[in-house]
Formats: structure tokens, C-alpha cells, sequence
């Protein structure tokens, strides 16, 4: 099965797991005909279009006995939605992604160091006819030399021929050596044969072959002999002279008998040379035939140099000595095999192809056996050193047999006795079987072996049954040997691409084995089939590490590939994925891919991407974005480019995209698009031509900001973060004109509210923290509503500049700006003063930028404020980050006790509230976000807020002095902007960096062809969570309870302010609560044990107005709704300590002028997947938790605004409102009027309605709403007369409702300790009272009702802290 296939197979495999389209569930739900047959009910307020899909007809069969529950409730009660478990929620906050590395582990592995072996020196001392005095020969005994008999001729002639037969059968593992030979040589002609080698060779390796058969044995002291000029006598020559002549790297080959002396010698003598010198080890190699107590084989079988004829002629070695040992031995003419047909080099002949495996059997042994860094310097370095020791493997199996062990330095494991001989001996006995009917008749077609076949049929076994834990797979070289075969060549690929998915581990054995120049070399390969798994397995090692493939021309392949419509979007994303890689922080890559044509190739595809085309596959999507991200990322040349092609205008539809990580890569790639002057190939000097572009620069940059601004309250913090490394790059590189108009914000005016501001500083140069009104001249507070803005010089007098005040209306110039200081034109001009303005040479390039809209920087300072009081910490902590870079610090302080606490200078009298300051109008919404309480050293003019202050403070040096810098302040300019010094690294690295390229990148180094085997189990426990779930659902309906007052357990939860809200977990006995203060603590009640308590965030004063369980039949998820609509969601949160943040967002944006914050009301439906919020807005949110999107805003009748919100649990996209005014409105948001109907149901005093719920069963429709006035209303939206039930359950102090999900049971609390029980009829099932405790002190009033969603089981909250569990019986049903 291609690897093509296998992807698509795995990708339909996950899409179809995936969550359905919301449309789907809601038909699923949908068209339904009611009890009575007639359709009334919302035909008043949404005229049904039959056409229309979309439009649901939206009623309802509610059998009325339940009988047929199970079948039709099943999809209605039990969502099939599952939220927010994508890799991107495993750990957001505090992963720290690596993306590709730059340790080399491509490049460790990587051949970069190869060596050659330049020259070789041959030494034969046969001295034939005269044996040495240490020998006794035996009769027959082992005469041949090079396949030569020495005593078939004359002894001088033998001499010469055996020397060129030698030199021969080296040549033909090194063709392009020089090789010199010296045949019975004297002292003086080996050293002049070394040093003219070495002379030759350079920094190559010289290879050195000695073969004493002719001379005595080494001596002890390692030794070699040679002769004197007339041949009386045998001098010997020390290991230490020769290796100062040959000097490194070099190799030696010893054969002689007792060669084991020369190794040691030579190591004692390599150990003392690197104690003295201190130097590190030579690199040398040495090959001797046996240990230093053996002596060479002497039997007739072998020739008499069966070292050298191991190493240097393998095949034929090797085969001879097969045939005396297999059943072929008595009818094979051993003559056959000097006859085999073809050349070595030739894979498709008889002898290239034993050539090959024997190549393949020796390198799969050295690799399995040994250590890597070791395999590759012997088997991987030098074509010469690697045929020799694979020969070696051989000459070690031949002579063990003979008693003798071959021995090398480095030292080698014994490989003789490896299973994979059998292997060899199986593949050389099918081809010697051909050899004579191949030999008699040469056109006799050659039949390849099966071995090839064979071991990757092994593999491929391997690939089922092994992972990381088990033995690594044997055969990986030999797959590496089959690429260079065309017929073989597919299937390994695949098989490879198989192996590379299992992860890292298995990318670094690959490399291990030297697959790099095999890869690299297919690249220039055209054949169509192979492209796919390519660019799956370069996919596969650039996870891991980055590679310069520019210059191998690898880039082009890619471009080519990804230009290709052909291949699955998912593959083009992998050839995208590979060219992020080749130009990310590689200059030479970027020029290389630019003139390539990469950026329009990536437009184009960008462009084309309507919603119905297969092209929108997100991953491709978001990979085609962050390709052109790095691409242009700090590269002034590719910017232009993407401006000249609308870059801008292409990526901006995919911030409305439904995957978060496609608008967090579009983001980054319109934020790299800002230049901010960090291009490195520019030297400062070369803008003067630059004017012509400029506007045309201004609106690019226009047009990206604003198109950023849109994202900056998206629902995922990954896009959130984006936005913020985006928008700090923006301040940077505008950072004059966002500091004047963040200066014009914090100046005092009169009678502005920012006058009783303590919480911003200006940095003078000498005079310490001063608050702003210090620095006006007295009484030159001007009356004009937006003060000038002041310029401190460095001489510290405070200036103002005159006739620079501007008139222009706040509110004209920018509409979401209520009532801030804007200024048309004091602020761009507000430090033309500045000693470092005009550009002295090497100023970087944003010293000279042209100015945007005012109106535009001041959005920008806003969301750059928003974004510092973000729900998610990580993004706030960037946001703080961006806020630095235009001069506004936060002076860190300890955390402040809640108010009252401590009674510091004047905090009563702080009571000028900064409400109006609200968030969409505010510079930081004072009484909101993410709050540092922060101190100050000199008294504040006028005294802290008694609520936790964000304080800021103004750095007023109107350059950018980032605060991590601690230069003193001299009077020159500013550091960072001085001539001298790095110019962009450092201020660089204090720009907070962007992590989704990284982020994303960690796709790819995981498995991509197996879906992860955990989904069994998660489907197991879905299916026990759901037959529990169905089980209690058809109690509950059949109950008939007639008390719940029986309390089971009751819980102290040591909250200072009470507790606030109350949830019952549905499969295990626990309770969740919260307070005022943001505390969340989770309660086993059976056990009575706490299991968890934690901070929602680290400055609460909000309190949570909501806990929601999300996705609650697979692993649970606490949705937490604090009273400003921040929403964040914890997984792991029953679990001492180990909560963690899944993801965090503020669900309401903006709230109506003058309001005193939002009193979120929010709701969870689980069946759509959607979270619906509202309070003091015009407008109620819907947010997709899928897509993490604000999919909807509703907006509400004038000056109206909800105290209470409840979804329906079986009808996806349905919800209802209770309005401050008393009203009760049902809306569907699959309607596309969203409001189906409206009454007014407490009349008697209208009051805000406090509780709503919708009414256990399958009717759409019934609702029960409760007042804060003590009376509840039964509603039936769809008839006329929408009220058939008024309950007065308290008077005028009701406080909490809750509606059971499933029995017929409704609750309410009051503020005079009572709850009061009912079922749907309205008959009172009992009244549970608060009863004063032994201390007679009262008990606060009911603060929140919860039921148990599938038992009847009631929890109640109290103001004092407590919360109590009721049931009907004493010990409810488990």
C-alpha cells in the first residue's frame, strides 16, 4: 500500500471521528412534529421557509409516558460534541516549543567530514624460496600469494607479479588512489615510499599494507623486519618510526603472523604520545590477521595470505570457502567461480548483485553490533576504510574457523557467529546453483536472488510489531542498500517513510545508518511515484533537525511539489512544512525560494482557497502561512514582494477561518510581513530610494494592523499571542508614535478622571519616580479637553510646546474610543526635539518611518492594554512585554491583601470610582483584568483604589530603552540606537518571540499514519459514562418524589465571602464550588475528603457567576465564568495541584458606556458546542468552543439586560433570557431571526427575573422563570397565553432557581435561609430550612441551587460558606 494511500486512509480514518458540522446535530434534533399535529408555536415570530435547510422546523414529539426514551433520547440527551481536546490544548500555557533543532543531528550523522584515502603504499617482504628461521612448514601447505603460486616461475618475476595483483584487487575498491609498491624493501625505501605518500596524500589517509610471509614474526616491542641491501640479514623497523613518517590519518594493514604484537605496540605507543602531548587521539586505523600468539593458517585450503584475499577480493574469498562447507562441495567445479559473469558494480549481473548483498549482510552486522558514532566513522567516512572493514567481517568469519582471530584497532565485537551469515550463505548458494548453466550458455536470463525481497518482507514484520521499546530493526541498512535498486526502490521508501513516523528515535537510527546522501541524492529524481513519500520522509527529518538543502538544489523539488494539484493537500502542507524549514533564519534560503517564485506559488493557493475546494485542508492552510511568514521574516526584499502581491489582502480572510491554528499562521504571517528594520542584509545607508514605496508601505501596514485588531480578542490564546508578538513588532518598529500617543494618554487633564490616577509614573532622567501632575508647570493646566503633550528632554525641565494643543474632538476621530485624548497632530511631532532623531548613520530603520493614522496607534495602545489583562497568563505576560516596548512599565509588587485588610496611606478616601473608564473606552480598564497590586516610592498625589490597581509606568524617554537593559542614562542617545553595537540581535531577543511555527512544527515529528491507540479506551468509558447516564435519566423520569430534604452531607468550604456557585460532577460523588474571591474548591462528598483547591487566576475580585462541565461524558473539563465574561476551562482540576489551563478567553466584549462592569450571565450547551454569554451589554455572544470563535452577536432591545440565561440540554442552539426588566425572550440561533419569541410574565412587580430554566423532557419550548420579586412562572412560549402556572415562593427575596435536567423537580432559594422544593405541577414537595447553628449566629442567604444532572440530588450554597446536599433518601442510589 503506497504511502499516499496509507495517509489518505489514516486522514478519512481521524475526519471521521472528528465533530460532525454543527448543521448535522442540529437535524439530528431537528425536524419534529408535535403532540396535538398542529404547527403553532413560533410561526408569530419566525416565518419558516420550507426551502431553507437551515431553517429547522423546530417542533417536537415529546411521547408523553416516555416510553419510547431510549431509542429517540439517546441522541438528544447524551451530546455527541466534543470540545476543546486538539493538540493545541495539551499544556498552552506553559510548553515551550522547539520547533526543528540546530544541534546537528542531521549534520552528526550527516557524511560532512568524509575522508579519502589519497594514496597507498604496498610492502611485501616474500623473500620467495628462502623461509623465514621462526617458520615450520607443513606438507601440502598454503602457497598462494594474490591468487598466485610464487613457485610457478621464477622468483623475481612471481615478486612482480604478485606486487601488480595486489595492486589490482586494491584499485578496485579505491580506483582513484595513487598506489606505490615496494617489493622486498631495505629501512631507507619504505621510509622514502612513506613520506613521498604522506608528501602526496596531503590531509588524505594513506593506506599502508604489509605482508611479512617472508620474514621473521614481529618482535615483543612491536617490531616489523625488512631486509639489508644484500639481503643477509633482517633488519627491524620500529611501529614508532613508521607512524612518524606516514604520520595521520592513516591506515594500516598487517599480515604476518603474531600481528597482534604490532597493535599493541602501537597502542602503548598512541597512549604515551597523547599523555605527553596532551593532544587528542591520531586518527588511525589498524587490520592485523591474528592475535599476538597465533600464527597464520597454513592449510592448503586457504591461499597463504588469506587476510589480504579476505580483504581485498571478498566475493571470490568467500564462495570458495562456502563450497567446501555445503552440500555443493562434491559436484562443484571450483574453477566456475573466478568465471561468474558481469562487473561488480553492476547490481543486475550474477557477481554485482552477490557483490551487493554481501555488502548489504556485512554492513547490516557492523551496524546491529556496533556503537553508532563508531559505525559511522568506519563504515561511513571513507569508500576504502568501509570496504575494508566489511571485508574484514568476512576475514574474521573465514580465519576464526582456522583458529586464528583477526584483530583491529578500533576494536571490534566478534561478529562471526551473527545470524545474518546464514543469510549470505543461503543468497550465495541460489546464485552459485545458476553458475554453471549461466557460464555454459551466457544467454541464460540471470534470476535476481530473493534475499532483497526477503529482508524487506522481515522489515515490514518489523514495522507491525516493534516500537520504540523493542530491539531496533535489523535491516534498516539493508533497506538503505535497496534504494539504489529501481525495482526495490518504491517499496523501501515506503517502508522507510513507515518507519521515520514511528518518531524521533527511529529518524535518528535512519540517519544512523547513513540514509541522508541516499535522500538527498532521490531529490534529483523525476519519477512522479516517488514524490509523495519524499516529501513524506524529508518531512520527517527536518521535524527533527534543520538542514541547508539550498545547496544541493533541494528547495526547487519542493516548490515544484507543492505547485503540483495533484498530491493531497495534506502532502502539499508537508512540502510547505520542508521550505519553512529551508528559509527560516537562513538568508540564503530565502533569496534562493524568492527567486524561485515560492511567494506567488503560496499566494496562489491562498487565493483560490474558496470554502467547497478540497484546498482548504486547514494544516495546508495554515503551513502555506507560516512558509510565507519565515520566507519574508526580516527580509526587507520578500516584504515588498508580498505588498507588491497584496499579501495583506490575501491572508486577511483567514482570520475568520474555523481552526485557531489557521488564524494563529496567518497572524504570524502578516505580523513578519511588518518591516521593523531588523534586516540583516542592509547596512543603514541604503533607503534614500525608498520614498516611492513608502505610502504605498503605510498601507500595507495600515491594512495589517487593522486586519490584526480585528483578531484581537479571538477565543484562542494561541491567536491572542500571535497578535501580541505581532503587534509588538508593530511598536517597535513605531515606537516614537505609539510612546507620544501612550505619553498624550497619561498626561492629567482637567477634569478628566485620569487626574485621580496614581497608577502611571513618568521616568524622568535623574529625578526618580514622579507622578505625572509633578511635571506640570503650576497653573498651566490647560482648559482645552486634551492636554499638549510634554516633551522631558534630558536636562529634565518640564516644556510645553506651545501652539501645539490640539482641538480635535476625541470621539470624531476615532469611534470605539470614548472619551480618550486623541490628538491629530501634537503627538507626531511631539519629539522632533529628541536629540536622536533625524537618523545618525547605522540608526536603525524605524527611526525614520513614516507615521500612520493617529487614530489607528491609539487602537493599537488600547489593544495592546487589552491584551496585558488577557484571561491567559501567557498571553497577558506577552502583552505586558508589548506594553514595555512603547514605554509602559509595571512596576512589580507584592500581592496586596483584599481591601479593608490593610489600611494604607488614605485607601479610604479613594473612592473617585474609574468605572466610566470601561473596556472599550479605557487606556486599561482600571477595574478589570489581570490586576498587580504594585507599590510606589514616593507617596501618590492622590491615594490607591482600595481595589487591586493595575499600575503602570511611563517610561518617559520618548526612544525605546527596553527595561531589561541597564545602561546608565547618559545625555547621549539612547543606547540600542547608537551607532556602534549589535544592531539587531540584541534588541531582538527582548521582542517577545512568536511560538506557533515552532508549535507547529511538533506535527510533524509525530506519528502521522497511525491514529494513537488510546481512542479504545476513551470509547469504552464514553459508553459506560452513557448507559449510566440513560439508566438514571429513565429513573429520574419515572420518580415520583415526594420529599428532598434529607441532607446527606454538608460541607464547610472556608470561604471568607461565602460561597458564590455550585456544581455536581454526573458519574462521581463530587461537588465543585467557588467564592467571591475566585477560589475554586472540588469536594468529595461521599468520602468527605477535599480533593483540590486553587486560585482561577492570580488577582480574583470578580467572582465566578458560572462552573459548567464541559464535554462531561468523556474527560471532564471545568468551564469557569468569572463576572467579567473571562472564561477560562481546567482539565485535571480534581486532581491535588495538577489543574492545568486548557484555554482562557473573554467571552463579552466592550460594555456599555457608564456601566459598572459586565455581571456576566453565561451558559454551556454542549450539544452544539456552543457558549453563550451576555449581562450589562447590548448583545448576547455566541462562541463555538470548536472553532474557539465568536460565531454570533445577537443584539438586544434597546436599554435592556439579562440577569439570567439557561440553554436547553436537548435541543442544540436553543437558549432563553431573563431580562432585568422581567421579560423572558427563547431564542435559536439556527433560526436566522435568532429571537423566536418574547413575553413578559412577572407583571405583579417587575423585578429582574434571577432564575431561568428550561423544563425537564422534549418539549422546546416550556420554561420556568423565577423573579426576584419570590414569584415563579411555568411558561409555555409557543401558545398565546404564554403563563399556565404562577408559584409565589418567596416574597421578594428570591435568590437562586434550579430546574432538574431530567426528574420533574424545580428548586428555590430565598435570602431567609429557605429552600423550597416543587415538581412541574407546582405542588410543594417540602421546605429545607437553615437552621442557626450552636453558636445561634444566622445563616446567610441561599447563594446558589444546583441538582445533580441524572440524580435527585440538590446542593445548596449558603452566604455563610456552607453547602449542603439533600436527597430523597438517606443514602442516594450510586
Amino acid at each position: 500500500m503506497a504511502l499516499g494511500d496509507l495517509m489518505a486512509a489514516s486522514r478519512f480514518s481521524q475526519s471521521t471521528t472528528a465533530v460532525s458540522n454543527h448543521l448535522e446535530e442540529f437535524t439530528e434534533n431537528g425536524n419534529h412534529v408535535e403532540e396535538d399535529g398542529e404547527r403553532n408555536g413560533y410561526s408569530s415570530s419566525s416565518i419558516v421557509n420550507t426551502n431553507d435547510a437551515n431553517v429547522r422546523d423546530l417542533t417536537e414529539t415529546a411521547s408523553s409516558s416516555y416510553v419510547e426514551m431510549t431509542t429517540t433520547t439517546s441522541m438528544a440527551y447524551l451530546p455527541q460534541t466534543v470540545v476543546l481536546c486538539e493538540l493545541r490544548h495539551e499544556g498552552f500555557e506553559d510548553c515551550v516549543p522547539a520547533g526543528p533543532s540546530d544541534s546537528g543531528l542531521v549534520s552528526k550523522w550527516r557524511p560532512r567530514d568524509r575522508m579519502k584515502t589519497g594514496c597507498v603504499a604496498l610492502v611485501l617482504c616474500l623473500n620467495i624460496s628462502v623461509d623465514p628461521p621462526d617458520v615450520i612448514k607443513i606438507s601440502p601447505c598454503a602457497r598462494m600469494e594474490c591468487w598466485i603460486d610464487p613457485f610457478s616461475m621464477a622468483p623475481q618475476k612471481a615478486l612482480e607479479s604478485i606486487g601488480r595483483a595486489l595492486n589490482q584487487q586494491y584499485e578496485r575498491w579505491q580506483p582513484k588512489a595513487r598506489y606505490k609498491y615496494s617489493l622486498d624493501p631495505t629501512v631507507d625505501e619504505v621510509k622514502k615510499l612513506c613520506t613521498t605518500c604522506r608528501k602526496y596524500a596531503k590531509s588524505e589517509r594513506v593506506l599502508f599494507h604489509y605482508n611479512g610471509h617472508g620474514v621473521p614474526k614481529p618482535t615483543p616491542n612491536g617490531e616489523i623486519w625488512l631486509f639489508n641491501k644484500s639481503y643477509t640479514q633482517y633488519i627491524p623497523l620500529p611501529i614508532s618510526d613508521l607512524d612518524s613518517w606516514l604520520k595521520t590519518p592513516s591506515i594500516y594493514v598487517f599480515d604476518c603472523s603474531a600481528a597482534g604484537l604490532i597493535v599493541s605496540a602501537f597502542i602503548q605507543l598512541q597512549e604515551y604520545s597523547s599523555s605527553s602531548s596532551g593532544a587528542s587521539t591520531r586518527d588511525c586505523i589498524l587490520l592485523a590477521a591474528c592475535e599476538a600468539h597465533e600464527t597464520l593458517p597454513q592449510s592448503a585450503e586457504f591461499p597463504a595470505d588469506v587476510f589480504t584475499s579476505c580483504l581485498t577480493t571478498p566475493i571470490k574469498m568467500a564462495l570458495r570457502w562456502f563450497c567446501t562447507r555445503s552440500l555443493l562441495h562434491e559436484s562443484f567445479d571450483y574453477s566456475l567461480i573466478d568465471r561468474i559473469p558481469g562487473r561488480q558494480t553492476d547490481r543486475k549481473t550474477l557477481l554485482g548483485e552477490l557483490n551487493w548483498i554481501f555488502t548489504a549482510v556485512t554492513d547490516t552486522i557492523a551496524w546491529n553490533v556496533l556503537p553508532h558514532d563508531l559505525f559511522q566513522r568506519l563504515f561511513r567516512q571513507d569508500l576504502l576504510v568501509a570496504s575494508l572493514f566489511r571485508n574484514f567481517l568476512l576475514a574474521e568469519r573465514i580465519m576464526r574457523s582456522a583458529n586464528c582471530s583477526p584483530i583491529s584497532y578500533p576494536m571490534l565485537p566478534p561478529t562471526h557467529q551473527h545470524h545474518m551469515w546464514d543469510a549470505w550463505d543461503m543468497a550465495a548458494e541460489i546464485c552459485l546453483s545458476q553458475l554453471p548453466s549461466l557460464v555454459e550458455d551466457p544467454n541464460v536470463e540471470f534470476q535476481p536472488s530473493p534475499f532483497f525481497t526477503e529482508q524487506l518482507t522481515a522489515f515490514e514484520v518489523w514495522l507491525d510489531h516493534g516500537s520504540e521499546h523493542k530491539k531496533p530493526p535489523e535491516q534498516l541498512p539493508i533497506v538503505l542498500q535497496v534504494l539504489l535498486s529501481q525495482c526495490h526502490r518504491f517499496r523501501a521508501l515506503v517502508l522507510l517513510g513507515r518507519f521515520l513516523d514511528m518518531g524521533p528515535w527511529a529518524v535518528e537510527l535512519a540517519l544512523s545508518v547513513g540514509i541522508f546522501p541516499y535522500v538527498l541524492k532521490l531529490l534529483q529524481t523525476t519519477t512522479p511515484e516517488l514524490r509523495q513519500i519524499l516529501v513524506f520522509i524529508w518531512t520527517k527529518i527536518l521535524a527533527l533537525d534543520k538542514v541547508d538543502l539550498v545547496k544541493d538544489g533541494g528547495h526547487a523539488y519542493f516548490i515544484r511539489f507543492l505547485d503540483s494539484v495533484e498530491a493531497y493537500p495534506e502532502q502539499r502542507a508537508m512540502a510547505a512544512f520542508v521550505l519553512a524549514v529551508i528559509v527560516d533564519g537562513h538568508r540564503r534560503g530565502q533569496e534562493t525560494c524568492i527567486e524561485a517564485g515560492l511567494i506567488h506559488v503560496c499566494l496562489k493557493y491562498l487565493q483560490c482557497s474558496s470554502p467547497n475546494e478540497a484546498q482548504t485542508e486547514p494544516l495546508f492552510l495554515q503551513w502555506i502561512c507560516l512558509c510565507l511568514g519565515k520566507l519574508w521574516e526580516d527580509f526587507s526584499e520578500a516584504q515588498l514582494l508580498g505588498l507588491q502581491a497584496d499579501a495583506s489582502a490575501t491572508l486577511a480572510p483567514l482570520l475568520s477561518e474555523p481552526q485557531p491554528e489557521v488564524r494563529a499562521a496567518a497572524v504570524f504571517a502578516l505580523g513578519t510581513a511588518l518591516d521593523i528594520g531588523f534586516d540583516t542584509s542592509r547596512d543603514g545607508h541604503g533607503d534614500e530610494d525608498c520614498d516611492d514605496d513608502d505610502d504605498d508601505k503605510v498601507r500595507a501596514e495600515t491594512s495589517i494592523i487593522k486586519n490584526l485588531l480585528n483578531v484581537v480578542s479571538d477565543g484562542s490564546p494561541l491567536v491572542r499571542a500571535e497578535v501580541a508578538v505581532a503587534l509588538s513588532r508593530f511598536a517597535f518598529g513605531h515606537n516614537k508614535h505609539l510612546k507620544s500617543v501612550a505619553a498624550a494618554y497619561w498626561k492629567p487633564q482637567s477634569g478628566s478622571v485620569l487626574t485621580s490616577l496614581p497608577s502611571f509614573a513618568l521616568k524622568g532622567s535623574s529625578s526618580g519616580y514622579t507622578t505625572p501632575t509633578h511635571y506640570m508647570p503650576h497653573g498651566s493646566i490647560v482648559p482645552s479637553p486634551i492636554a499638549p503633550l510634554l516633551r522631558v528632554g534630558n536636562d529634565s525641565q518640564p516644556a510645553i510646546r506651545d501652539g501645539r494643543v490640539s482641538t480635535s474632538s476625541p470621539l470624531a476621530t476615532s469611534g470605539i474610543m470614548h472619551g480618550s485624548p486623541l490628538s491629530d497632530d501634537s503627538s507626531l511631532h511631539s519629539d522632533s526635539g529628541a536629540p536622536n532623531d533625524s537618523g545618525s548613520n547605522g540608526v536603525l530603520h524605524h527611526s525614520r518611518r513614516k507615521p500612520l493614522d493617529n487614530a489607528l496607534y491609539s487602537q493599537c495602545v488600547l489593544a495592546m492594554c487589552n491584551l496585558a489583562k488577557d484571561p491567559s497568563p501567557r498571553v497577558a505576560s506577552l502583552g505586558r512585554r508589548v506594553l514595555s516596548v512603547i514605554g509602559i512599565e509595571q512596576v512589580v509588587a507584592k500581592s496586596v491583601k483584599p481591601a479593608g485588610a490593610s489600611a494604607r496611606l488614605g485607601e479610604s478616601a479613594a473612592s473617585s470610582s474609574l468605572a466610566g473608564l470601561a473596556r472599550s473606552s479605557s487606556w486599561f480598564e482600571l477595574n478589570g483584568g489581570a490586576h498587580l497590586p504594585l507599590t510606589f516610592r514616593t507617596p501618590p498625589v492622590s491615594p490607591p483604589r482600595p481595589s487591586y490597581l493595575t499600575k503602570m509606568r511611563r517610561v518617559c524617554s520618548l526612544e525605546f530603552r527596553p527595561h531589561l537593559m541597564n545602561s546608565p542614562d547618559s545625555g547621549l542617545a539612547d543606547p540600542l540606537l547608537a551607532s556602534a553595537g549589535p544592531s539587531g540581535a540584541s534588541e531582538r531577543s527582548l521582542l517577545p518571540q512568536s511560538m506557533i511555527y515552532n508549535w507547529s512544527c511538533g506535527h510533524f515529528s509525530k506519528p502521522l499514519l497511525t491514529v494513537t491507540d488510546d481512542s479504545e479506551d476513551l470509547i469504552t468509558r464514553r459508553e459506560e459514562s452513557e448507559k449510566l447516564a440513560l439508566d438514571h435519566i429513565v429513573k429520574c423520569q419515572r420518580s415520583s418524589v415526594s420529599k428532598l430534604h434529607n441532607q446527606i452531607a454538608s460541607w464547610d468550604t472556608k470561604f471568607e465571602t461565602g460561597t458564590k456557585t455550585a456544581l455536581m460532577q454526573p458519574f462521581s460523588p463530587v461537588v465543585i464550588a467557588s467564592d467571591e474571591n475566585e477560589r475554586i474548591r472540588v469536594w468529595n462528598y461521599e468520602e468527605a475528603t477535599l480533593l483540590n483547591s486553587f486560585s482561577n487566576h492570580d488577582y480574583p475580585d470578580k467572582g465566578v457567576s458560572k462552573l459548567c462541565l464541559v464535554n462531561e461524558f468523556d474527560e471532564n473539563m471545568l468551564l469557569v465564568a468569572s463576572n467579567d465574561g473571562n472564561i477560562r476551562i481546567w482539565k485535571d482540576y480534581s486532581s491535588k495541584g495538577q489543574q492545568k489551563l486548557v484555554t482562557a478567553f473573554a467571552s463579552i466584549q466592550g460594555h456599555k458606556p457608564g456601566a459598572h462592569g459586565v455581571n456576566a450571565v453565561v451558559d454551556w450547551q454542549q450539544q452544539s458546542g456552543y457558549l453563550f454569554s451576555s449581562g450589562d451589554i447590548s448583545s448576547i455572544m455566541a462562541w463555538d468552543l470548536d472553532k474557539e470563535q465568536l460565531v454570533n452577536t445577537i443584539s438586544l432591545p434597546q436599554d435592556s439586560s439579562i440577569s439570567a440565561l439557561a440553554v436547553s440540554q436537548v435541543h442544540g442552539g436553543q437558549f432563553a433570557a431573563g431580562f432585568v426588566d422581567g421579560y423572558v425572550r427563547l431564542y435559536d440561533i439556527r433560526t436566522p431571526e435568532m429571537l423566536v419569541t418574547e413575553t413578559r410574565p412577572h407583571t405583579q412587580r417587575v423585578e429582574r427575573v434571577v432564575g431561568i430554566g428550561f423544563q425537564p423532557g422534549l418539549e422546546p419550548a416550556k420554561i420556568v422563570s423565577a423573579s426576584q420579586a419570590g414569584n415563579i412562572q411555568f411558561l409555555d412560549m409557543r401558545s398565546a397565553k404564554n403563563t399556565y402556572l404562577t408559584i409565589d415562593a418567596h416574597r421578594g427575596s428570591l435568590t437562586a432557581l434550579a430546574v432538574h435536567r431530567h426528574a420533574p423537580l424545580i428548586a428555590s432559594g430565598s435570602a431567609k435561609q429557605l429552600i423550597k422544593v416543587f415538581n412541574l405541577e407546582g405542588d410543594p414537595l417540602g421546605t429545607i430550612r437553615y437552621y442557626p447553628t450552636f453558636m445561634a449566629q444566622k445563616i446567610g442567604s441561599v447563594s446558589c441551587l444546583t441538582f445533580h444532572p441524572y440524580q435527585v440530588l440538590l446542593a445548596a450554597g449558603a452566604a455563610d460558606a456552607c453547602v449542603s446536599i439533600y436527597a430523597e433518601e438517606i443514602s442516594p442510589p450510586r
